[in-house]
């Protein structure tokens, strides 16, 4: 976790891109189950990236800093507004806690509340939801349609967890006056008054390159009646380069893959195989960051995340 501490407008993005980068890409601590999905970020109205600090003794309080970036009309970035988190909470809790958050500003409304008025009020008249993530996207996404506000927590302390309800963002007017050298509202900011600063290039081409992967395969519109080929692309939350080789047996396309990182199943159903193993697709999507339906060559069948594999040439 991060320092929640509130910092310069460049330092809090180079923050927020840290923290985006572990919610968006496997490692040794996050198996697919743990990450944000793609598309959740692709269809985003705006986020809020900050780290919170929350203690108590009988009645708690937390705050933070972060940032906030929403989506233009022609749907690029904006620029980053400066904002920190507030809030009260009840209850009998004992304890401190950091946490790292990822917001996600599921409607526009939300964006413009914020921007009207400079702060933001989640619960209320903004349904807060934990966000949806692995296997469970299709389902927990119809659920939560509803919800203005999607929250991806990871916390280090004695709390159980964090909820949201109650807590305000708020602009950060001085710091925001001190990036960009004169006085700017979030909402001129958010609204694209300002053009993306060059400092927080890390931060745009992780987002970037996490939803174009995504659109990429999405819109794939395969032929069944051809035999395709797509071009080189890269996956970055696998940090692999794919080369799919769909090909017809018996007038129907087959697609055998190779395990790149070792999968113990952790639900029934699930299916566990190691590095160098070979498995025939049954069902898959277009895209490569959801769960497909495969069988190994000793005939066990089950579902698997599909960035543990590839269909290229393994190293």
């Amino acid at each position: 976790v991060n320092n929640p501490i509130p910092s310069n407008l460049k330092s809090e993005t180079k923050k927020a891109a840290k923290i985006l980068r572990e919610f968006t890409e496997l490692s040794n601590r996050n198996g697919p189950d743990k990450l944000i999905p793609p598309h959740v970020i692709a269809k985003a109205e705006g986020l809020a990236i900050i780290s919170v600090i929350k203690a108590g003794f009988l009645i708690s309080a937390r705050g933070g800093s972060g940032i906030v970036i929403a989506r233009l009309a022609d749907r690029r970035w904006s620029a980053p507004s400066a904002i920190g988190i507030a809030g009260l909470g009840g209850g009998f809790e004992i304890g401190v806690e950091v946490s790292d958050l990822v917001i996600i500003l599921n409607q526009r409304r939300a964006i413009e509340a914020f921007t009207k008025g400079g702060n933001l009020t989640l619960g209320g008249n903004f349904t807060v939801a934990v966000g949806p993530v692995g296997r469970n996207v299709e389902a927990d996404v119809a659920l939560r349609s509803t919800a203005a506000v999607f929250t991806y927590c990871r916390s280090r302390g004695l709390f159980a967890g964090i909820s949201l309800e109650g807590s305000y963002l708020i602009e950060r007017k001085e710091t925001n006056r001190n990036f960009y050298s004169r006085d700017i509202r979030a909402s001129a900011i958010l609204n694209g008054d300002v053009e993306q600063p060059h400092e927080c290039h890390d931060l745009y081409h992780i987002l970037e390159a996490y939803t174009e992967a995504y659109f990429f395969q999405d819109q794939q519109k395969l032929d069944p009646t051809s035999i395709f080929r797509f071009d080189l692309f890269f996956c970055p939350s696998s940090r692999l380069f794919v080369h799919p080789d769909l090909r017809l047996s018996r007038g129907r396309r087959t697609l055998v893959v190779t395990a790149i990182h070792p999968y113990t199943g952790q639900q029934p159903g699930d299916l566990s195989f190691a590095p160098g193993d070979r498995i025939t697709v049954i069902t898959k999507s277009d895209s490569q960051y959801d769960w497909w339906e495969g069988q190994l060559d000793d005939g066990r069948v089950g579902i698997f995340p599909a960035n543990f594999v590839t269909s290229g040439p393994v190293n």
